[in-house]
């Protein structure tokens, strides 16, 4: 009897067509139903390990079989991000064109990192770093480059910083012989800094944790003066990271003032704008932004607001090639020809295999135009600002960031004649039952008042109603809680 051995290889074409159908039919399902389903899974850690623990698979499975698995064993025990009620962190979506986009890229499966391996991506990243640039009211004519995240894009930009320090060459001679390198942020500013100085090597010792003022924001006056106490103390003073959107609060520091301050000390100024920035496509938001183009360098996230999955951040740098002065190592094996208009974005990141990033953003950009993308965000503004009425006119419930023009809400329930610690206890029951019951899902953050429930509105699928059933949710929760 003669057997015939199946051909080695890849999917034929047509099988790859069946299986893309399935698959969509399975994420039709999965959009048309989101509502009636949980946000996250509360199954104990060791039995979802159980559910997709097995020998490593030495015959083949039908495709099928694995989607089959994938939707019963693992979606279920996922925490939905693209869900219309998650509220957590920062909220963000994965858009249609998107969706499509991240499948695209996958097959084309080029690596954007010199001109001749992928030339169309690179013009094409290109040009979307443009049109990002042209929201954010950012110089285009510097460095600018799509990486992963913004806590990268803030190791980067700060390596540039470092860079650009007179006299001292540490991409040449290391830190050995340089002086005390000191950047300085608020209390309120994201963690990558520190992440960066220990990467870097300036060390946690040396990031200046400024007190941020009542509204979270960074005083420039304190910057200065702590400037002035380092210089005379022999310190380097290399660069301050200001914040458009902070991750507790959602403040905006002053950025145009800190430029000052940056200017008078030859400082270089990095504004963490990952969350912030694009909120300015929205006049809702715009007039409560400062100018971004005082700063040195600037991240912005796509991936927290511009409908786009995860990961795209857009890192630029006003002053050319101060990005590639710090990065670029050409061997031999990577050296090719170069035109008027090549760009080798390996030269900007340290990152040598990078992915088609653009191209989602390229037909999100396209298919909602710059004018729907607005609308969007206008929306989910105005369905924050019916949270804050909410909470305004309830008895005991407190919004501790009003400061914000946002779509970030910061809540606290403060009924009377109970101590600031049995008070930050209701309200981490009220958070707790809210994510425990599936429903909905929010994050919290401690301010000086305390606990507070931090509800983050962003998504494309949210809708009014979402927020009016968080905000039962949420007083429900209180009432409980407050007779338990």
């Amino acid at each position: 009897m003669t057997t015939t051995e199946p051909p080695l290889g890849d999917w034929t074409p047509q099988d790859l067509e069946d299986n893309g159908r399935i698959l969509l039919s399975y994420l039709r399902e999965h959009f048309e139903t989101l509502r009636a389903r949980p946000v996250t899974t509360h199954r104990p850690a060791r039995e979802i390990h159980t559910l997709v623990d097995e020998p490593l698979p030495v015959e083949p499975q039908p495709f099928p079989d694995v989607l089959d698995q994938t939707w019963n064993d693992v979606r279920p025990h996922l925490t939905l991000w693209n869900h219309p009620r998650f509220h957590a962190y920062f909220a963000n979506s994965s858009s249609g064109p998107a969706i499509l986009a991240e499948m695209a890229t996958a097959a084309l499966n080029v690596n954007v990192m010199l001109w001749d391996a992928a030339p169309a991506a690179a013009a094409v990243e290109t040009t979307v770093l443009g049109w990002l640039a042209d929201m954010l009211g950012y110089p285009a004519d510097g460095d600018a480059v799509l990486v992963d995240g913004a806590s990268l894009a803030t190791l980067y930009a700060l390596a540039a910083a470092r860079e650009r320090l007179a006299g001292l060459q540490i991409r040449q001679h290391g830190m050995a012989s340089a002086p005390q390198l000191r950047i300085y942020t608020s209390d309120h500013t994201h963690s990558s800094v520190d992440k960066a100085a220990i990467t870097l090597g300036i060390g946690l010792d040396n990031v200046v944790h400024l007190p941020a003022r009542p509204d979270g924001s960074l005083d420039p006056r304190a910057l200065d003066e702590h400037i002035r106490q380092d210089l005379r103390a022999g310190y380097r003073p290399m660069a301050v990271v200001a914040t458009i959107g902070t991750t507790s609060t959602g403040a905006v520091d002053p950025l145009g003032e800190i430029a000052e301050v940056c200017a008078a000390h030859g400082v270089w100024l990095h504004a963490d704008a990952a969350y912030g920035g694009f909120w300015r496509l929205t006049d809702r938001v715009r007039g409560h932004l400062p100018d971004l183009d005082v700063a040195d360098s600037l991240v912005a996230n796509p991936h927290k607001v511009l409908l786009c999955p995860m990961e795209a951040s857009a890192l630029f740098c006003r002053h050319p090639e101060a990005l590639s002065n710090t990065f670029r190592l050409v061997p031999e094996y990577l050296t090719t020809r170069h035109e008027d208009g090549s760009v080798d974005f390996m030269n900007y990141s340290l990152q040598l295999g990078r992915q088609f990033r653009a191209l989602k953003l390229w037909w999100i950009i396209k298919s909602f135009g710059s004018r729907g993308i607005a609308d969007r965000l206008t929306a989910a503004c105005d369905m924050a600002d019916q949270l804050r009425k909410a909470a305004d006119n309830t008895p005991h419930w407190r919004v501790e960031n009003a400061h914000s023009p946002f779509p970030l809400v910061c809540l606290r329930y403060a009924p009377p004649g109970l101590t600031p610690e049995q008070t930050d206890d209701l309200n981490r029951r009220i958070h707790h039952r809210i994510n425990e019951h599936g429903r909905s899902y929010v994050s919290h953050t401690v301010l000086s008042c305390g606990y507070v429930i931090r509800v983050s509105i962003g998504n494309i699928h949210t809708r009014q109603e979402d927020i009016d059933g968080l905000w039962h949710e949420l007083t429900t929760a209180a009432a409980e809680g407050s007779a338990a």
